[in-house]
């Protein structure tokens, strides 16, 4: 049975006020599902990014994401049994959205292989060959903002 599709609320928000609640949204996808060292996880760079946060209807946090300054998305992470419903694609295009505002020209992500074809239809091209980041194959992918509009 396919999800039902789902209007999530995203936030822009900081990490100093949400920290424990998009490290408990990291802690299940990355470091329990997907078998991510918690020393690669918290690489002390989220203090210095924009963070986002998915809500559903009733509130409850379901996603989160974050932007580093120079413009590199990242740490894209949607509760499993939300995935599938718009959840990820919102959480892209409002980070898309603020990097515009930001200035920024072009946007950037390491986007883990099975992903690639979702940050395809939004517009990234994939570049380079595939790596390994925390034993999970990725791809760099970067999207030019000037095309996008």
């Amino acid at each position: 049975m396919k999800a039902t599709p789902l209007q999530p609320c995203i936030t822009l928000v900081t990490w100093e006020e949400l920290e424990s609640i998009i490290r408990g949204i990291r802690e299940l996808v990355f470091v329990r599902e997907q078998g991510v060292p918690e020393e690669l996880e918290w690489d002390g760079l989220d203090p210095a990014c924009l963070h986002i946060l998915a809500r559903n209807d009733s509130g409850i946090a379901i996603g989160t994401a974050r932007l580093q300054p120079e413009g590199k998305i990242g740490r894209m992470a949607v509760l499993k049994e939300w995935r599938g419903r718009g959840v990820g694609r919102a959480m892209l295009r409002a980070l898309l959205k603020v990097a515009s505002e930001r200035g920024l020209t072009k946007v950037e992500l390491a986007a883990q292989t099975q992903a690639i074809g979702f940050y395809e239809r939004e517009g990234f091209r994939a570049i380079g060959e595939v790596f390994l980041d925390a034993g999970i194959p990725h791809r760099r992918m970067v999207l030019d903002l000037f095309a996008r509009s």
